[in-house]
């Protein structure tokens, strides 16, 4: 018997657009100097539906994990689509997990199946003798890769290239989970966020109410798929109400505006990081010739915020989130620059606190924590982890573990995350300020700015660290990087090290990761250079 379809799963949003706009476009998978990948919702809904029966083949059922590690791919969708058909539930993975940190996630979700890209194949077999619970892996190639003649894992590709099947839908629940979100770790075991159907119609609803996309917007974005921001700004919103998502296989700062270009992109999404390292990239005569309208950003840096507007001819829509939940944003032309704005009245309740929970007074720094607006308490479901959920919402309130303050206008800010923060001489170091200053030097391709603990020993106090990617080593002047930023910043905030990389480590969400930076800092001391040592070169 057909079971009534509701817009709040992914899956019954598939078919219903399948059947009234089958032929219509919603998807494109650019691929550079690859044949682009385009994908209307007939075929979406035909693939989907390959997938879901593969999984029913090799006895998933409802509620049992698989796991899809690969970039941003066709398949990936197909893939978490598929286990909304069958009540399955996907774990994405960030494609550069390895080692221990992949093999904990495959037995912390307990996945049944791997989905994988034949690139990553060797990462997952190092591990795999470890992961008692996984009993199947399929291998996708991609169309210009030879297939394999004695592949030792059953291919993909073969799956998508054979016959139809129909499986149709059979989850009626818009609360029954539809994927496990693993958070980043930075401060411990990374911990599996629940997440059910329902929030594509909250995704939709955002898009609708704050991002406001038209009828004629063309979303774009590079963040991987198995990041929240991708999913609840470009994917979900884009499919749900029709909108033209352009994907790439990952973020590209260097041909992110000719992709815009290429495809008539109006609207892409940025997370902290980012910003800073598309501005970094070598100015260009048609840098603001693009047909991007309205950048949404998650964290762009106050420093460098109105320079990219204004280089770019964009406008920045700043807005704060976490996939636990937690929700802001300060509208285009509104609000002070630098702001992530306020939370959505009626919806949510936000505020800053000390230690002790009390509210913090404005320009005051503290924890960002927040509760559904109806006073009702927040709530987080951490998979197979009651004690961390329970924490997590401690008082009803959901701990952001985000340090922030207010204006006296009652606009929101972020200043560092907990137990972060860089204080030196007495000073609380902006990264961001300093990030834009190095950035904008000519040998310069990318930068990110932390703190190691202070060699005098100061308790509390931190060196400041630049980590640099060079444009040409050999060409590389650290002098002058230090003589701008002795010109153009605090003494405070100048650098103490310049530490020079081939590359920023950073998590599937664009963020530099500190704890590798470090890690690089105390091994390599080769590449790390004081303002002395740069002079003598």
């Amino acid at each position: 018997m057909a079971i009534e379809l509701n817009m709040m799963i992914l899956g019954h949003v598939i078919q219903m657009k399948a059947e009234s706009a089958p032929d219509k476009k919603c998807l494109i998978f650019e691929r550079g100097e690859k044949p682009d990948v385009h994908l209307t919702y007939a075929d979406l809904w035909k693939n989907t539906n390959k997938v879901a029966a593969l999984l029913q083949e090799h006895g998933l059922k409802k509620g049992d994990k698989f796991a899809v590690m690969m970039r941003n791919h066709p398949e990936f969708l197909y893939a978490m689509t598929a286990g909304t058909l069958t009540g399955a539930i996907s774990v994405p993975i960030d494609p550069r997990t390895k080692g221990e940190k992949l093999k904990y996630y495959l037995n912390n979700s307990e996945a049944k199946l791997v989905l994988i890209t034949a690139d990553l194949v060797e990462n997952l077999k190092q591990i795999l003798p470890d992961v008692p619970s996984v009993k199947a892996v399929y291998v996708n190639y991609m169309p210009w890769e030879k297939l394999p003649a004695d592949s030792p894992y059953p291919i993909l590709n073969q799956v998508m290239d054979g016959p139809e099947k129909m499986v149709g839908n059979h989850i009626e629940d818009p609360m029954h989970p539809m994927e496990i979100i693993y958070t980043s770790g930075t401060t411990g075991d990374p911990k599996g966020v629940v997440c059910a159907n329902n929030r594509i119609a909250q995704y939709a609803l955002m898009a609708q109410m704050v991002w406001k996309y038209q009828e004629d917007d063309v979303l774009y974005t590079g963040l991987s798929l198995t990041h929240g921001n991708a999913q609840a700004v470009t994917l979900m919103p884009g499919l749900v109400l029709e909108r033209l998502v352009v994907l790439s296989e990952r973020f590209t700062k260097s041909r992110l505006w000719d992709i815009c270009r290429k495809f008539g992109c109006t609207t892409f999404s940025l997370l902290g990081g980012m910003a800073t390292a598309i501005y970094s990239e070598p100015a260009k005569p048609n840098d603001a010739d693009n047909p991007v309208k309205v950048v949404i950003s998650a964290g762009t840096p106050r420093a460098i915020w109105e320079a990219f507007e204004k280089r770019f001819n964009v406008q920045i829509l700043e807005w704060y989130a976490a996939v636990e939940g937690g929700f802001a944003y300060k509208p285009v032309g509104e609000g002070p620059v630098g702001s992530f704005g306020k939370p959505v009245p009626g919806l949510l309740e936000m505020k800053i606190v000390d230690e002790n929970d009390n509210e913090c007074p404005p320009n005051v720094i503290g924890e960002l924590v927040s509760r559904p607006a109806s006073g009702e308490p927040a709530h987080v479901e951490y998979y197979k982890n009651p004690e961390a959920s329970k924490k997590k919402v401690r008082g009803g309130w959901l701990r952001s573990g985000d340090m922030a303050h207010t204006d006296e206008n009652g606009y929101f800010f972020f200043d560092y995350r907990k137990g972060g923060g860089i204080r030196h001489n007495g000073d609380f170091v902006h990264p961001d300020y300093v990030e834009k200053v190095i950035a904008e030097h000519p040998d310069v391709t990318e930068v990110a700015v932390y703190g190691v603990p202070s060699a005098g020993g100061a308790p509390g106090e931190l060196d400041v660290v630049a980590a640099i990617v060079p444009v040409d080593r050999a060409k590389l002047n650290l002098g002058s990087i230090y003589a701008k930023c002795r010109k153009e910043l605090e003494t405070n905030f100048v650098p103490s090290y310049l530490q020079v990389l081939e590359e920023i480590p950073k998590t599937i969400s664009e963020k530099p990761q500190e704890r590798f930076l470090i890690d690089l800092f105390e091994k390599r001391k080769e590449d790390v250079y004081t303002e002395e040592r740069a002079k003598r070169g």
